[in-house]
């Protein structure tokens, strides 16, 4: 599948971002703990085929926070894929979410523990697009000293990564009507909305528990477009196939994420 990468998102000023995310329907005290504001760190990416999260990730984290919603840390990673790291990933000890947001990479093993301990604790995941192939690294596996993780696929987001539909066709993003009541679903229009992105396609969802909220759909199919769900630790996880750069343009999408993460960071 070919990716295109001709967009550009240098209109997309942070501070349209911070006026755009204050008037999302999010009261910010209810995105507040009992020690203040939640802790919010985001693992990304940048390489050609990860949707410029490094584009538009730091201007709409930076504007979560100055919106006074969340504390946010955006790491973002370097290295070759088999051989990648993060810097201050020391951020998880305090952190209360973990946003992925990084494609086929492998970590060092205390590194990669310390992902996993953090989910192991219980702690809340929200995977934004390419997290459904995050760590899994394909072709020349880790080197020494690294290590991937296929299975933070279908182990903690509960699906496989089964391709994707043509990137020409887009996505018709619509809200599921049965769960239209989901607290992630506050604020948004039950009206279809047109990604850009390409559908990924990931059904039927390993977890039958889980609750789709959103579908995404070309001519060819229907998909699972964000659902959540329990994993085996008891933690929360959001996932959304959507992220595609032009989606942080669109208000749904801005809110669908300030939503899940407020409900996991509760």
């Amino acid at each position: 599948m070919k990716h295109s990468r001709s967009i550009k998102l240098k209109s997309m000023l942070p501070a349209v971002l911070i006026l755009a995310v204050s008037l999302l329907n999010v009261d910010p005290l209810s995105a507040q703990n009992k020690t203040g504001k939640p802790d919010v760190v985001f693992l990304i990416s940048e390489d050609t085929l990860n949707y410029e999260a490094h584009l538009t990730i730091p201007p709409f984290a930076d504007s979560l926070r100055k919106a006074g919603l969340f504390n946010t840390t955006v790491l973002k990673g370097y290295g070759k894929h088999e051989s990648f790291r993060f810097e201050s990933l020391d951020a998880l000890d305090k952190a209360d979410v973990l946003v992925v947001f990084c494609r086929r990479v492998a970590l060092p093993h205390a590194q990669m523990e310390k992902i996993r301990s953090f989910i192991k604790s219980g702690k809340p995941v929200v995977g934004i697009r390419t997290a459904n192939h995050g760590f899994s690294v394909r072709g020349k596996m880790a080197v020494e000293g690294h290590e991937a993780w296929w299975g933070f696929v279908s182990d903690i987001l509960g699906h496989e990564n089964k391709g994707y539909e043509p990137e020409p066709l887009g996505t018709l993003v619509e809200v599921k009507p049965e769960n239209s009541g989901h607290p992630i679903l506050k604020g948004i229009s039950q009206k279809p909305w047109k990604s850009n992105g390409s559908t990924y396609k990931v059904s039927p969802l390993i977890d039958p528990e889980a609750e789709v909220i959103l579908t995404g759909s070309t001519p060819n199919v229907k998909e699972p477009a964000a659902w959540t769900r329990k994993n085996d630790y008891g933690g929360k996880v959001f996932y959304t196939s959507l992220g595609y750069p032009k989606d942080f343009s669109e208000s749904q999408f801005r809110q669908l994420i300030v939503n899940a993460l407020t409900w996991a960071a509760n």
